[in-house]
C-alpha cells in the first residue's frame, strides 16, 4: 500500500485534514510527524543516510506501524496497549498539546521504532543500520526539541510557566529522545537475537512496558497537572486551529 516516502507523507496529509474537520486532537501527532518525515526525505535526497534505499524502507516500514494503529483503531479494530491508551486520550478535555505529542512519541519510538529496525535488519546485520538508526533519530530530536518554544509562541500561557517554573522541563527530561532511542535500540537488537516463536511475547512484554509510561504522561503528580491545566485553559483557538498552527510552526 505504502510504496515511497511520498506515500506516507500523503497519507499523513489525510489524517491530518481529516483531523481538522472532525476537531481531532490525534491530529497534532500527524501534524508533527508528517515534518518528522519531510526531512527524512531530504535527508535521503541529500545523501546523508549511510544506506538511503535503506532508510526509506526503514522509514515506510516504522510509518506504517501508526498509520495501521491509527486506521485500526478507528474502525475499532485492535492495536496494541501504547497506542489505545494515546488514542483514547484525545476523547478527553484536559490533555494539552505538549502530552498528546509525548503519548504519540511514546507509542511509536519506544515501541515501534524498535520492530522496524529489527524487521528491516532481518536479512541483514542490525549493527549495519545503528549508524543510520541514530541519524535518523536526530532529525526526529532536532524537531522534538523545537516543540517547547512553538508552543510558547503560539500559547503565551505556555511560555509564562515556563519562566515560573522548570518542572516542565524535568518533566519533558523523563520523556527525552536520548532514553527513547537508546530503549529503542536495545529492543531492536533483543528482537533481532530473539527466536521467530518468541517474537510475539517479546513485543507483547515490550508494549505493557510502554503501555505503562501513559499514566505518567497524563497523571504527573499533583504540582505538573495543576500547570498543565493552566496551560490548557490558556490554549488559544479550537482544536483544528491548533493543529494548523503546529503543523505550520513545528
Amino acid at each position: 500500500m505504502y510504496q515511497s516516502i511520498d506515500d506516507i507523507i500523503n497519507a499523513l496529509e489525510e489524517i491530518i485534514q481529516d483531523s481538522i474537520r472532525n476537531n481531532d486532537p490525534l491530529g497534532y501527532f500527524a501534524a508533527l510527524y508528517q515534518k518528522v518525515t519531510i526531512k527524512v526525505k531530504e535527508g535521503i535526497n541529500q545523501g546523508y543516510f549511510n544506506d538511503n534505499e535503506r532508510m526509506e524502507k526503514l522509514d515506510i516500514v516504522f510509518a506504517k506501524r501508526y498509520l495501521d494503529a491509527y486506521h485500526d483503531y478507528h474502525k475499532n479494530l485492535p492495536v496494541t496497549d501504547s497506542w489505545k491508551k494515546a488514542f483514547d486520550a484525545s476523547k478527553w478535555y484536559w490533555p494539552i498539546v505538549l502530552q498528546h505529542l509525548l503519548l504519540g512519541m511514546n507509542a511509536h519510538i519506544s515501541l515501534d521504532l524498535g520492530i522496524a529496525a529489527a524487521e528491516v535488519s532481518e536479512e541483514g546485520n542490525l549493527d549495519d543500520l545503528h549508524d543510520d538508526f541514530n541519524k535518523i533519530n536526530e532529525v526526529l530530536s532536532d524537531l522534538v526539541d523545537e516543540v517547547e518554544n512553538n508552543l510558547a509562541e503560539i500559547w503565551p500561557t505556555f511560555k509564562l510557566i515556563l519562566k515560573l517554573t522548570r518542572r516542565v522541563d524535568n518533566f519533558l527530561v523523563d520523556f527525552s529522545m536520548k532514553k527513547a532511542r537508546d530503549g529503542a535500540w536495545k529492543f531492536a537488537q533483543a528482537l533481532a537475537n530473539g527466536t521467530a516463536s518468541n517474537i510475539d511475547d517479546q513485543i507483547a512484554e515490550r508494549d505493557k512496558k510502554v503501555a505503562g509510561k501513559v499514566n505518567l504522561i497524563l497523571h504527573p503528580g499533583w504540582f505538573l497537572r495543576l500547570i498543565f491545566a493552566v496551560i490548557r485553559i490558556g490554549e488559544r483557538g479550537s482544536v483544528s486551529d491548533k493543529i494548523q498552527m503546529l503543523e505550520a510552526k513545528a
